[in-house]
């Protein structure tokens, strides 16, 4: 398992101690905000102080909403790193509303709907599947992409997928037998990638609300404190490269999955899902004295770094445009000396940090 994120000490003693209503507001809050690491985010301090009204009863989810659009419309000029903090405190807050929300439905409208309802004003499009192909470079896959549903057939794909769902009886399976099920249903809705942005957060959500409406508990925390590695998990379940010798798996996925709902303690750590962790073909679980040389877990923003390095040597300037971003502050102190730290990234003039032609390369596993 992942060591708690520096929030979840905040909320984990509402979940050990507080009443049922406070412990399940809180395991909503913390998955919501947790799902946010898929995406790099990160949410503010207003947002869990208050979540923590919330849980405590002092508001509503409706009042926090107001409040957090409240807080942001204050603020006139916002840094690149507070707009990122309003995608997050939004978004957090609209799953929670939508994971304390009883009603569901098994649909592609359903999803649809949850999509629409995270990202209205956030993402263009939302709610509404993509009217063009996408490609998506991936740290696990050495800047690779997985190859997403085309465009023209997605409504057809959705509604095919969706269907043998329906069909699909659970009737007499053992509870591994569903969460391996559950865990193949979820990696071919991925694969779909129907919308523009924010596929990974909606179908979590869309997901965690189906297997509760048949009755199945999730537990939280792994889509709480493992959300990067839940996406990256999908990217492998959906990735092959013959010639590399890489081969679609989806045991990742069912690792996750086991965690989530037969309480198990698989290590869920990104690093075992890169195609070059030396030793790929094994099983993720190690025993405890095992040392593997292979880099440590990384956060999600350096998986985007190393992503979009590929095997270039790439000055910060490039690394600014290629994020899109433009804060090289932020970008230094989220993206690059994290990378720098962690071993993953060196400089090409490492005798001169600050020489003007200083750029950056991955260093090979």
């Amino acid at each position: 398992m992942t060591d708690p994120k520096p929030w979840a000490f905040e909320l984990e003693a509402y979940i050990r101690e507080g009443e049922p209503g406070q412990a399940k507001k809180s395991r909503d809050w913390s998955c919501a905000i947790g799902l946010q690491a898929v995406d790099g985010l990160t949410p503010s301090k207003y947002l869990l102080a208050t979540a923590r009204e919330h849980i405590e009863g002092g508001l509503t989810i409706e009042q926090v909403q107001k409040r957090i659009a409240a807080y942001y419309d204050r603020r006139n000029e916002r840094t690149h790193w507070e707009l990122e903090n309003e995608e997050a405190d939004v978004v957090s807050s609209r799953i929670a509303m939508i994971l304390g929300e009883g009603s569901f439905t098994f649909s592609p409208a359903e999803w649809k709907s949850i999509h629409g309802r995270l990202f209205k004003g956030l993402v263009k499009g939302a709610g509404a599947y993509r009217k063009g192909n996408m490609t998506k470079k991936e740290w696990v896959l050495k800047g690779d992409t997985v190859r997403y549903a085309s465009w023209h057939t997605i409504p057809e794909t959705v509604e095919y997928d969706f269907d043998q769902e329906r069909r699909f009886s659970y009737r007499g399976l053992t509870k591994r037998e569903v969460t391996h099920h559950v865990a193949s249903f979820v990696s071919g809705i991925w694969q779909i990638h129907p919308f523009c942005e924010g596929n990974t957060r909606a179908t979590a959500v869309f997901i965690i609300k189906y297997l509760n409406s048949m009755g199945i508990e999730v537990g939280n925390e792994p889509f709480a404190a493992n959300s990067w590695y839940f996406r990256n998990a999908l990217v492998r379940a959906n990735y092959t490269n013959i010639d590399k010798g890489v081969y679609e798996t989806s045991r990742y996925l069912e690792q996750f999955f086991e965690n989530a709902l037969l309480g198990e303690c698989h290590e869920l750590r990104n690093r075992y899902l890169h195609i070059d962790w030396a030793d790929s073909e094994r099983l993720v679980d190690e025993p405890e004295d095992a040392t593997p040389q292979v880099a440590p877990q990384v956060a999600p923003q350096v998986g985007q770094l190393l992503a979009i390095l590929g095997e270039e040597e790439v000055s910060l300037r490039e690394i600014t445009d290629r994020l899109g971003l433009s804060d090289r502050k932020n970008i230094m102190q989220n993206y690059v000396n994290p990378a720098l730290e962690a071993g993953l990234v060196e400089r090409t003039v490492p005798d001169k940090p600050n020489s003007r032609l200083q750029k950056y390369r991955k260093k090979h596993l």
